[in-house]
This record gives C-alpha cells, sequence and structure tokens, in this order.
C-alpha cells in the first residue's frame, strides 16, 4: 500500500511539472525573462514557506538550528539545480514541449538516477548504497544498465530533432514552437538536465532537516517540505539574478507598466504556471517519504513528467507536418526512455 501511495504521489507529482509550462503559452506581449521572474517569485519564494508552514508549523525553527554546513550544502545543491531550472526553461521554449523535456528529463532521469549513490559514496551513511556498491551488485548494474539505456532513448529524441529541423520550413516550425532553435535547444537541454538532478543531491545533503521535523513530532508523509525551503532558495538565487540582468539588459522591466499587455492575466498565468511547478516538488516530496529517494523514485517522477509532456507536445501539435519516419522516431524515444525507468525499477527491488 505504502509503495501504490509512493507511485500516486510521483505520478501526481510528474504531471504538474510535466505541465506546468502550459499557462506561459497564454501570456502575452512579455518578454521571457519577465515571465519566468514571476512564475520563480511564486514557485520558489512564496509557495515553500506556505507549504512548509501548513505541514511543519516549526519548519523554521528547524532551519535555523540546523548545521550550516548541511544548510550550505542544500543552498549549494540549489543553486546548481537552479541553473539547470534556468536553462529547462529555455530547453522548453528553443525545443517545446515534447523535444525539450524529452532531452532534459531524460539526462535529469540519468544523472539524477546515480547521483545519490556518489554523494553515498563521498558521504559514508548506513542503510544507504554508495555508487562502489551499487555497481558491484547484480541490481546495482542493471541499475546503470537503465541509465546507459535512457541516454540511448536521449539520442533517438534528439535525431528525431534534427529530422525535424531538416523536414519543417522555419514558419512552419514557429507556428507552434515560436522560437525553434534546435542547436541552443539541445545545448542548454543537456545542460539543465545534467544540473537539474542536482536537486536529487539536495535533498540527500538536507536529509537531516527532514529527520528532524519528523522527530519533532510532524506527519513524516511531508518531512521534505522543510528541505525544500533552502534547496528552492538556492534557485531562487540563480533565477532571480540572471532574469534581472536579462531584464535590465532588454529593458524588460518596462513589461510590467506596458499597458498595451494585459498585464493582470500575464502575472496571474505566470503566478500559475510557477504554482504548478512547485507542486511538483510537494507530491515528489511525499512520494518519497513512501518510497525512499533511490533510484526508482527519481526515475518514476522523470519518466512522469516525460510522458505528460509529450501529451501537451501532441496536443500544441508540435509534430505536425513531419514525416512519419520522424514521428516514428521521437516515439521510439520515448519508449525507450520509459524501458529505462523499468530497469531502473527492476534493477533497485533486487
Amino acid at each position: 500500500m505504502q509503495a501504490l501511495l509512493g507511485v500516486l504521489f510521483h505520478s501526481l507529482g510528474g504531471v504538474a511539472s510535466g505541465s506546468f509550462y502550459m499557462p506561459y503559452n497564454k501570456v502575452k506581449g512579455w518578454s521571457w525573462e519577465s515571465y519566468w521572474m514571476v512564475g520563480g517569485v511564486m514557485s520558489w519564494l512564496i509557495a515553500p514557506p506556505v507549504a512548509a508552514y501548513l505541514t511543519i508549523p516549526n519548519f523554521m525553527e528547524i532551519i535555523m538550528s540546523g548545521s550550516s554546513t548541511i544548510l550550505f550544502f542544500t543552498f549549494l545543491m540549489g543553486l546548481f539545480w537552479g541553473i539547470g531550472g534556468l536553462s529547462y526553461g529555455l530547453g522548453v521554449r528553443y525545443l517545446g514541449m515534447s523535444l525539450g523535456n524529452s532531452v532534459v528529463l531524460g539526462f535529469c532521469a540519468a544523472f539524477g538516477a546515480i547521483v545519490p549513490s556518489i554523494y553515498y559514496n563521498i558521504v559514508p551513511t548506513e542503510g544507504k548504497v554508495s555508487f562502489t556498491e551499487m555497481i558491484s551488485t547484480t541490481g546495482g548494474q542493471v541499475v546503470f544498465l537503465g541509465v546507459i539505456v535512457c541516454l540511448l532513448g536521449i539520442a533517438l529524441s534528439g535525431k528525431a530533432g534534427i529530422m525535424k529541423e531538416k523536414e519543417l520550413s522555419d514558419e512552419e516550425k514557429k507556428k507552434t514552437v515560436a522560437e525553434f532553435n534546435l542547436a541552443k535547444g539541445l545545448v542548454v537541454a543537456i545542460l539543465s538536465g545534467i544540473l537539474s538532478s542536482f536537486f536529487n543531491f539536495g535533498i540527500e545533503a538536507g536529509k537531516p532537516l527532514a529527520d528532524a521535523a519528523v522527530e519533532s513530532g510532524n506527519n513524516p508523509l511531508y518531512q521534505n517540505n522543510v528541505i525544500f525551503v533552502v534547496i528552492l532558495w538556492g534557485g531562487l538565487t540563480t533565477n532571480f539574478i540572471w532574469t534581472t540582468i536579462l531584464s535590465i539588459k532588454n529593458k524588460a522591466y518596462k513589461d510590467f507598466t506596458n499597458k498595451k499587455t494585459p498585464i493582470s492575466k500575464n502575472i496571474m498565468f505566470s503566478a500559475l504556471a510557477g504554482f504548478i511547478w512547485f507542486l511538483q516538488f510537494f507530491f515528489y516530496g511525499m512520494g518519497e517519504s513512501k518510497l525512499g529517494n533511490g533510484a526508482s523514485s527519481w526515475i518514476l517522477h522523470m519518466s512522469t513528467i516525460i510522458l505528460t509532456a509529450n501529451f501537451w507536445g501532441i496536443y500544441r501539435k508540435e509534430w505536425n507536418g513531419v514525416a512519419a519516419k520522424t514521428k516514428w522516431t521521437i516515439t521510439a524515444g520515448i519508449v525507450v526512455i520509459l524501458l529505462s525507468v523499468v530497469l531502473v525499477g527492476i534493477g533497485n527491488s533486487i
């Protein structure tokens, strides 16, 4: 029953993450940095402490009494993850919901699945499997095989993107993805996929905070909400600095007073996107409390996001007009990524 609840919570988080970008498509007349900043303030500054307060009322007391080393490394992982989150938005912006998410999250799934074990190699922890121990066991080797298969799926997805770029004119590509740019999109997507996996690392670094939340009498189901506050402070720092620089450079700050645009609606849709993005962490934390922060949790979360994002990609007709071979290639890429999920799940259960 606990495992089923874990799968349900991870699935809800994956649906939220795979869907969060949709409200941004409703924003009219604003620069990317403007709506990304509004969404970021909601998802990284407002929502986390509110959720933590409602579920762990003494969350600030726990954070203030936490070890400076734990807080530093948890925040640092959030900084790295923040760069991944920043480039994630750019990846979807340049590649679209379907291809962008497949490449970004494929890399994120692969690296995130093995990051915790690498952490335990550096910081041995009782009851946790290190990377060295993982690759020396049958189950660990199956997990590692799953990661390799995941990278193969990413390669197929990337090939589909190259085929799409050759087949469609610039006008056709921009009907569904206004700023489609394969080369630029793949670079930022790969960067995003690798750095986004550091969120998983941040959960491991901040685990003592979650333990303290449980020890002080809070519901274990919500224990990770206190960690998310610190991790997302790191993400906020990275994204706010960069979007502010862009806003000043491009004079995009004028968007917030430009009466030629629907300012109120733009703020509402941007904030909604940010809130939906935060829900992925909220539900991931609940799922992790049931399944643990192993490879299965991370891969399950990522695969649900990939499926959801590709559903939205089909809905937005991002693959209309391409040859059947191209559609089969992107489909094969998604199937191979999902196969990697099965392999990781099997390996984790052995």
